[in-house]
């Protein structure tokens, strides 16, 4: 979004929050004491639910810490060398950074002296113990479906963990985001605590896969696009740039990117086990998520999600593959010098391991022509792929995954910007031109 885009929308916000101001000055006492009727759902417990490390049962910390790993809760929730679960990770936001928080029992860092209705207040309904309302960088957005079951289960397990004293580091987030009115408002526009409605008409494979991508997982999270307010914005799985973090989360309804229609259930299986099948690589984001979390998930969890994510797919519409439309459209011609230049880079380079016509690849991988990750919409992960190499998650059933070698300190900018769009546009790709611009805005900051 441009500047004074920007400037006009936080203008446009402030506007809308002094009209909102006497709206939440109402909703005080339900901020505070949190008694909203939304508290339980339909045939859930209402009211405090203690529970205790010391008399938890085994089963019960056993699911909790099943369903943790389900949620990648490690994933966010602890920061590079540190404790597990002892937060401190920056997660880079587009409004500043925000730091996660300790979620072990430590009682005066952690969660020590939070109640399972606490914990419950927060996944359901996005607010701490206090009643503050949180960012949703914390995704309470897909939480709020959580069972309250399933909640209490991973209070349970997180008691059970070795206390750690971890002081919670303030959000950097920039004016106006670092008000908590402004938080309040985004709650207004945005949010509304829910419950999981399994569909009748679908059987509970599907049910059950609907509940682990949409809510444990939070996959919609990052696959949503989202609006310059950080709203969800268009349809839900519809891909979105991760542009802080500098990937692009792949549709999941789109044959054309990351949906699954045309595999087999082994195949999605085996994606979401390893990362590896014959048709896509998980890398970067998504690599981690298979190595903290899907690879540890049970068989009948993993068919499940098949299921649904088989069902939600979109069939392919036909037609020219073209990709990156939307601002200044920029399709090469047939003749165009950088299309010419990225093929005897290809050739060059790429080729040896590749193929002459892309059709190379190891047992198990997918060969490059035909490769949804020159289909995209945006090219920002094929531009990585290059630059830093190719490396797929190692796990227990591919333990020595094949790995591509980092192209970035050998090739330029242009030249990295000619071979993708290259890539983007042969082999049956259509797709806009890659500039050394957005190469260079995904090399590494050099450090003094």
């Amino acid at each position: 979004m441009r500047d004074g885009a920007r400037k006009a929308a936080v203008a446009a916000l402030a506007l809308l929050a002094i009209g909102a101001i006497a709206l939440i000055l109402m909703m005080r006492p339900w901020l505070a004491g949190r008694s909203s009727g939304l508290s339980a759902m339909p045939g859930q417990t209402n009211g405090q639910v203690p529970v205790a490390a010391s008399n938890a049962s085994t089963t019960l910390l056993a699911r909790g810490a099943y369903l943790a790993r389900a949620g990648n809760c490690a994933g966010c929730h602890t920061a590079r060398g540190g404790e597990p679960y002892a937060g401190g990770r920056p997660i880079a936001t587009p409004f500043g950074t925000v730091y996660t928080s300790n979620l072990t029992p430590d009682p005066e860092t952690g969660l020590g002296a939070w109640s399972a209705d606490d914990f419950w207040h927060a996944m359901h309904e996005g607010r701490s113990r206090d009643g503050r309302a949180l960012t949703p960088a914390f995704p309470y957005t897909e939480f709020t479906r959580i069972t309250r079951a399933d909640a209490d289960a991973i209070h349970a397990w997180l008691r059970s963990l070795a206390p750690v004293r971890a002081p919670n580091r303030p959000n950097g987030l920039r004016f106006p985001w670092n008000q908590p009115l402004m938080t309040e408002l985004w709650r207004i526009v945005y949010f509304r605590p829910a419950a999981f409605v399994p569909d009748d008409a679908r059987d509970a494979a599907f049910n059950r896969g609907a509940y682990l991508v949409e809510v444990l997982g939070h996959c919609g999270a990052c696959h949503t696009a989202r609006d310059s307010l950080g709203g969800p914005d268009g349809v839900a799985f519809a891909g979105g740039e991760l542009a802080e973090l500098g990937w692009y989360a792949p549709s999941l309804l789109s044959d054309r990117e990351a949906a699954v229609g045309r595999w087999t259930q082994d195949e999605t299986i085996e994606w979401l086990a390893t990362g590896i099948n014959r048709h896509a690589i998980a890398a970067g984001p998504m690599a981690a998520v298979v190595t903290a979390s899907l690879q540890h998930l049970q068989p009948d969890d993993l068919q499940s999600m098949a299921v649904y994510l088989n069902a939600i797919a979109l069939p392919d519409s036909g037609g020219p593959r073209v990709q990156g439309l939307g601002r200044k459209i920029v399709l090469p011609s047939a003749g165009d010098s950088m299309l010419a230049a990225g093929e005897r880079l290809y050739a060059k380079h790429c080729a040896e391991c590749h193929g002459d016509k892309g059709e190379l690849a190891a047992p198990g991988y997918p060969p490059l022509a035909g490769n949804r990750l020159f289909a995209m919409n945006s090219p920002v992960n094929a531009i990585r792929a290059v630059l830093h190499g190719g490396f797929a998650p190692a796990t227990p059933a591919k333990p020595r995954p094949f790995s591509m070698p980092p192209f970035g300190p050998q090739l330029d900018d242009r030249e990295i910007a000619a071979i993708v769009s290259w890539l983007r546009n042969t082999w049956g790709q259509r797709g806009t031109r890659v500039e050394a611009r957005q190469v260079n805005a995904l090399r590494p900051v050099p450090v003094d």
